[in-house]
């Protein structure tokens, strides 16, 4: 890209805003030789990293780039074998810091699924390297100041300095403190030299021996090293020597480690840098309020509500710049002043800022070109050292473009062909735009002469172009308005000075109608060309939803495919399981069944086999009806009835139906007892003929025996009184009672305790509490059962 260009069209100054948002010097250096780019793979690299750079900013606040300054030189030191000082070292470190920081920065964004373009690659670029981090970090303070961590010998040779000073100072304090201040000029116990030295009156310098080492400009204070701290401040001085001495040694060592590694710290400095630059570009972009261009191979250009990056977003007015597709060269028309040489600018350098991989002050879905060259002849270029005048400057940069230029360069012309005779200049301007045509070359150009308005409409991809003028203000708008030739507003004018209108209708009939309807015409065809333009963007918008949509939705049934398979295979191993451990519990009830059927009739209680049956009825797994017809009827033949036979699941037992309580509940004689059962419990069966009777175990029921309602268990032993209640509550549910009473005294509590947790344990057990106190009160337990 040429230098004149550039300058013409200010990239400097946005280079200038671009580089105050960098914090390292290698940062600032690559702002400055930052360039537009001319290959799309290059400006769509740069303006990836840009997005990259605006994503973090927006998640993170900014990739955390930390100040530092350029360590090439220290590098290039160190190549020839130099040995650094700690500040430089320390400079170093800082950068290995950075390569450890950055790893964890990204590792963190990639955990959160963050996607970037290019900064992941850029990162795994970075060398990081553990030891020399860790060991410069421990032996050197961000201002390159050695610590005491560096060697045990610094450490030690430190404390012996601060004992020694310690030693000095406490001398000299009982000096200026004591019986000698009067013979001082002070109490300040100063250094000279590098040695402690007190202020001693000129005429009793010779009171405490020892070495004068500085007078006062008035040559009333000298400055003496008493005679008692002269040994002490040649050992201190010893001691700083032996230290500087190790520093030094300190510092070699270290300059030595990081030699072998001047390759590895180079790359991660100018990682550093352009990282930086990245979060300039971004943090720029945010300022300026830009979006991210979409790049035409075909330099299409569309830029949708554009505005010239120098002015305040706020008040400067937006415009649809089109050139391109249609047309190639577009002559914008009109008075001075209407914004036609700001059009002008906004183009070229948008160019500029989009081919520099850098976001454009224009809305969404804007589209720059690629061009490899773009000149611009703008402004008064009259030299009076080379003797040129305005039109002699022009024609001599326009000479020099004509030379250059080919289809893959923008031009932009500012006022082409004047500062002559208007007539020539006018046909100079045509025969230009000509050339330019011939050459395939991209153009913009601005003019006043009224010829051309003629060659928008007669030349092939060309159009005309205008700015806004408000009739009713009578000044500019700056908008532009594509497809309308500037036009003088001559007669909106004359009318609202006051020319008479007669007057005004009769110039009105003396220009052509026909160019006045050429003009509309335009003006709607380039109206409705923008609308196709926003159509297309909005309708490429909802395709990339709905194939993020597809995409998403694709991705979600595959999951939910491989899900489905997983948790069917889970489903079968739990099924597995399941008939597994039924199979044992199955066989365990049984073997239980078995021992009660060998046991003696009269230990067998009814509820003992009721409960076991009801075990192995609950093993059975319900499954829930499909809703299908032969289901549905089936499910119709079971609707229960009065006085049908059901089985009751829940106990295994079978029962009568004697009549329905409620919508679910039936009241059911299951044998001697009568109990009131949800339906979900009750399974219809059809009665088989009788048959004749089988000798069995028979089952002799308590209630053809008196049972009390209540209970004495006063004097009995413990175990003998549970046993006695086991059997008792086992014979009231099958007398039927409600509710019962045991006496079992107060006593110890023991037994009462007992009694408490075998009726918690008991099933058929309701409630329980303790009588009444004029019925026994915590002596008795009443007893109701379910």
């Amino acid at each position: 890209m040429n230098k004149k260009s550039l300058y013409v069209l200010e990239y400097d100054k946005i280079m200038q805003r671009l580089a105050e948002y960098t914090v390292t010097e290698m940062g600032h250096a690559l702002v400055k030789k930052l360039k537009p780019r001319t290959e799309f793979i290059q400006i769509q690299t740069e303006l990836d990293k840009t997005r990259d750079g605006a994503d973090i900013l927006r998640l993170k606040g900014g990739i955390p780039v930390p100040n530092i300054v350029s360590v090439a030189p220290h590098l290039k030191r160190l190549a020839i074998g130099a040995t650094l000082n700690g500040k430089e070292l320390a400079q170093i470190g800082k950068v290995l810091r950075f390569a450890n920081e950055s790893q964890r920065f990204f590792r963190a964004l990639a955990d959160e699924h963050v996607e970037l373009n290019y900064l992941y690659g850029l990162n795994d670029e970075l060398a990081t390297l553990p030891e020399l981090d860790r060991r410069l970090r421990i032996s050197l303070e961000s201002d390159g100041y050695v610590t005491d961590d560096a060697s045990s010998l610094l450490r030690s040779l430190r404390r012996q300095i601060a004992n020694t000073e310690s030693a000095i100072r406490e001398k000299l304090n009982e000096l200026t403190r004591g019986s000698a201040a009067k013979y001082l000029s002070g109490t300040n116990v100063t250094i000279r030299n590098d040695r402690y030295v007190i202020p001693v009156r000129a005429e009793h310098r010779a009171k405490f021996g020892g070495i004068v080492h500085d007078q006062s400009s008035s040559g009333q204070t000298y400055f003496v090293e008493p005679r008692v701290v002269v040994e002490l401040n040649d050992r201190l001085r010893q001691e700083i020597v032996a230290q500087n001495e190790e520093i030094r040694r300190i510092l070699r060592e270290l300059s030595e480690l990081v030699a072998p590694y001047t390759a590895e710290i180079e790359q991660n400095a100018k990682i550093i840098g352009e990282f930086d630059l990245i979060n300039a570009k971004a943090k720029y972009a945010k300022e300026l309020k830009a979006t991210e261009p979409k790049l035409s191979r075909e330099n299409d250009i569309y830029l949708r509500q554009v505005w010239h990056p120098l002015l305040e977003p706020k008040k400067a007015v937006k415009n649809d710049l089109i050139l391109g597709k249609d047309y190639q060269a577009m002559v914008i028309t009109g008075p001075n002043t209407g914004g036609k040489t700001i059009t002008l600018k906004t183009l070229g350098l948008i160019q500029m800022m989009g081919q520099a991989g850098l976001f454009i002050p224009a809305f969404e879905n804007s589209r720059i070109g690629i061009f490899k060259e773009i000149f611009a002849d703008i402004g008064d270029e009259q030299s009076i050292e080379q003797n040129l005048s305005t039109f002699s400057s022009h024609m001599t940069n326009i000479v020099k473009i004509l030379r250059q230029v080919d289809k893959r360069s923008l031009v932009l012309f500012d006022e082409l062909g004047a500062g002559t005779d208007p007539q020539e200049g006018a046909a100079l301007a045509i025969a230009i735009l000509d050339e330019l045509g011939s050459k395939g070359a991209y153009v913009l150009a601005t003019t006043h002469y009224p010829e051309l308005k003629t060659y928008g409409f007669e030349r092939p991809q060309t159009i005309n172009a205008s700015m806004e003028f408000n009739e009713e203000t009578l000044r500019p708008t700056y908008r532009l308005l594509i497809g309308i030739p500037g036009q003088s507003n001559a007669f909106n004018i004359s009318a609202r000075l006051g020319l008479e209108a007669h007057i005004i209708t009769a110039a009105r009939d003396l220009t052509a109608k026909d160019s006045q309807d050429l003009n509309e015409m335009i003006a709607d065809l380039v109206k409705k060309r923008r609308q196709a333009e926003e159509d297309a963007i909005e309708l490429e918008h909802d395709l990339t939803e709905a194939r993020k949509v597809h995409t998403e939705l694709t991705t979600m049934y595959e999951r939910f495919s491989a899900e489905r398979e997983r948790l069917l295979e889970d489903a079968k191993k739990q099924a597995n399981e399941l008939v597994t451990q039924a199979q044992s519990k199955a066989d365990e009830i049984i073997k239980d069944l078995r021992e009660l059927q060998t046991k003696a009739v009269s230990d067998v209680k009814e509820n003992q086999l009721i409960d076991a049956k009801a075990k192995l009825n609950a093993l059975e797994q319900p499954q829930a009806l499909q809703k299908n017809r032969i289901l549905r009827k089936a499910k119709k033949e079971q609707t229960l009835q009065p006085n049908d036979d059901v089985m009751v699941t829940s106990y295994g037992q079978r029962g009568v139906l004697l009549k329905k309580v409620d919508a679910h509940t039936w009241e059911v004689q299951l044998g001697i007892l009568k109990m009131k059962l949800d339906e979900s419990e009750l399974e219809k069966i059809k009665v088989a003929p009788k048959k004749a009777k089988r000798a069995g175990t028979v089952l002799r029921s308590a209630s053809k025996s008196h049972v009390s309602p209540r209970l004495d268990l006063r004097g009995k032993r413990y175990e003998e009184a549970l046993t006695e209640v086991d059997r008792y509550i086992d014979a009231a549910i099958l007398a039927g009672y409600p509710s019962v009473t045991i006496v079992h005294g107060k006593g110890t509590g023991a037994l009462r305790q007992g009694i408490t947790q075998y009726l918690n344990t008991n099933r058929a057990v309701k409630r329980f509490n303790f009588a009444a106190p004029n019925n026994g009160g915590d002596g008795a337990t009443v007893v109701y059962f379910k």
